[in-house]
């Protein structure tokens, strides 16, 4: 019940106004319909009364009427339930989506690391944008559904009290067989949850840019298509086999409810012929019954809804209630004005759920208005320096220091807007090139320091031949989009770095990309910064050999 509360609670805060309306517009279709069924049982009599007698009168025309008003009040009610409703789950949709986007951003890095966040979060994404509304819409049914079946029921009591309980009796068997098929297919979907993350990867691979090129080079379409439909075709297997299962339940189910109408129904017939009940009486009673199953079926899909939903939403709030270990100090130093020394002092630390330290008692000071490179072999850890500088983990053993102060008695988020970093894997936005600069310092850097930062990563002598220069669009994901070599995407990541004017620079495999040219004009922008920056080069190249 809890989780099925907190689904309320954030369908109602995404729009209280339409939350309210739904429950109005639930009550008002649940209503309307046993009244006209009411009103059905006088016509019948009415115009059978007026046959008898030759005429049908004034009261045929004003039930005739009111039931044509009726109907008209439900359509209209409907339709705008429909729009209400597709108002609610829109809202909803943006409000779940910033959940899950806010959440992401604030775990740590080790989460990404860990195969078991990755399910965690593909269970949250499947369910997020839809479990709540259907909670929602399960408690609306089951509420009208009530409303319904006590208005049936006061009809039916007039016949036999026998009705009700076989009609309560038919749907029993299927609501054993609803409850049984969502926890099996929510055990299913759990369990499963890498497979399906394997197709959605394989999916990837046959149709993301990422993959495109070396997919033609290499021909391995086919083997990936292959992959793809071998786990599509055991996810199908196994969901089949529960399909039959549960196929078979719901024809057992549907006997009985065939066997209740008869019995219903050759009972309504026999009180008619004795002249205990009128035509109309025996319409309305019929229709009764057959709403009322209806009725009852939609109370049983309402409760097995409730009870599959409340598995599957625990899914997302699974997913919330992450909470990230890098975490700012209960009273946070304020970062110094001026950083003069970053140091490692003895870190061990290895990445999570790794057999193997990727740095192991490593100290290192570099400082202010030096450049301290770091060399080493792939896979020594000099990436992971940078990560670690940034606290984006935290080593096991050791100390990471700014002016001597352990950076994590700092905000993380002030420690890492006081540096500029250049990833080896750096991140191509498909933004204009001012957005991809401006990202540094968050939309506040003027069209001046935009152009500066170009000029220094030497990203300017290509930009400026651009169709609209700083303007233009990058990446051919959107129409209009210029694309870039990799080495003149390297140098827009540069300027990023270089925009924010942090006293601490850390590039890490800066000319991996870069041409003769483009490296000298880095060396250039370098020495110029050297004398006010604290400069951690991370390198296993011999180009810049000369400024360490």
């Amino acid at each position: 019940m809890k989780n099925l509360w907190k689904a309320l609670r954030m369908v109602h805060s995404c729009n209280p106004r339409s939350f309210w309306l739904r429950v109005v517009y639930v009550v008002l279709q649940s209503v309307l319909p046993l009244v006209n069924l009411y009103i059905l049982k006088g016509l019948i009599d009415s115009v059978t009364a007026g046959a008898t007698s030759g005429g049908y009168g004034l009261q045929v025309m004003w039930l005739l009427i009111t039931m044509c008003f009726v109907f008209l009040l439900n359509r209209i009610v409907s339709a705008l339930n429909g729009i209400n409703n597709d108002v609610l789950s829109q809202r909803l949709v943006d409000h779940v989506s910033d959940l899950l986007q806010r959440q992401s951003a604030r775990l740590d890095m080790q989460y990404y690391d860990n195969p078991a966040y990755h399910d965690t979060f593909h269970r949250a994404q499947q369910e997020a944008t839809y479990r709540p509304l259907q909670i929602l819409n399960n408690i609306m049914s089951f509420g009208g559904a009530v409303i319904s079946i006590i208005g049936v029921v006061a009809m039916l009591l007039t016949a036999s009290w026998w009705v009700i309980v076989v009609m309560i009796v038919a749907v029993v068997p299927g609501f054993a067989v609803r409850l049984y098929k969502a926890r099996r297919i929510y055990r299913f979907r759990r369990e499963n949850t890498q497979l399906y993350r394997r197709t959605s990867y394989y999916g990837a691979i046959l149709t993301a840019r990422d993959f495109a090129k070396e997919l033609r080079a290499f021909r391995f379409a086919d083997l990936f298509r292959g992959r793809f439909v071998d786990a599509r075709k055991q996810l199908v297997v196994r969901l089949m086999s529960i399909s039959r299962r549960l196929g078979a339940l719901d024809v057992l189910c549907a006997f009985v409810e065939a066997a209740a109408m008869f019995a219903v129904v050759w009972l309504l017939v026999n009180r008619a012929w004795a002249g205990a009940i009128t035509i109309g009486s025996f319409v309305m009673l019929f229709e009764a019954f057959r709403r009322g199953q209806g009725y009852l079926s939609s109370l049983v899909g309402a409760v097995a809804g409730l009870y599959d939903n409340r598995l599957f939403i625990g899914n997302l709030f699974e997913f919330l209630e992450l909470e990230p270990t890098i975490l700012p100090s209960a009273e946070p130093l304020a970062m110094p004005q001026e950083i003069n020394e970053v140091e490692f002092r003895d870190v061990t630390f290895r990445y999570p759920d790794m057999q193997r330290d990727v740095l192991s008692h490593f100290s290192l000071c570099a400082r202010r208005g030096e450049i301290t490179r770091i060399d080493g072999r792939n896979g020594f850890g000099k990436s992971t320096l940078i990560k670690l500088l940034l606290r984006l983990y935290d080593p096991q053993q050791g100390t990471v220091l700014v002016n001597g102060i352990d950076i994590r008695r700092f905000d993380p988020a002030e420690l890492r807007s006081r540096m500029g970093v250049l990833f080896q894997d750096f991140a191509r936005y498909n933004l204009s090139v001012a957005e991809n600069i401006q990202l540094s310092a968050q939309n506040v850097l003027t069209e001046e320091c935009v152009k500066h930062a170009l000029q220094l990563s030497g990203a300017d002598t290509f930009v400026n031949a651009l169709p609209e220069k700083e303007a233009t669009l990058l990446g051919r994901l959107f129409d209009g989009g210029a694309e870039l070599s990799m080495g003149q995407w390297q140098r827009i990541a540069l300027a990023r770095a270089l925009a924010s004017d942090a006293q601490v620079l850390l590039l890490d495999e800066p000319t991996a990309w870069l041409d003769a040219d483009a490296r000298r004009h880095l060396q250039q922008t370098l020495r110029e910064l050297e004398p006010t920056k604290i400069i951690l080069l991370i390198t296993h190249s011999q180009t810049l050999d000369e400024l360490s």
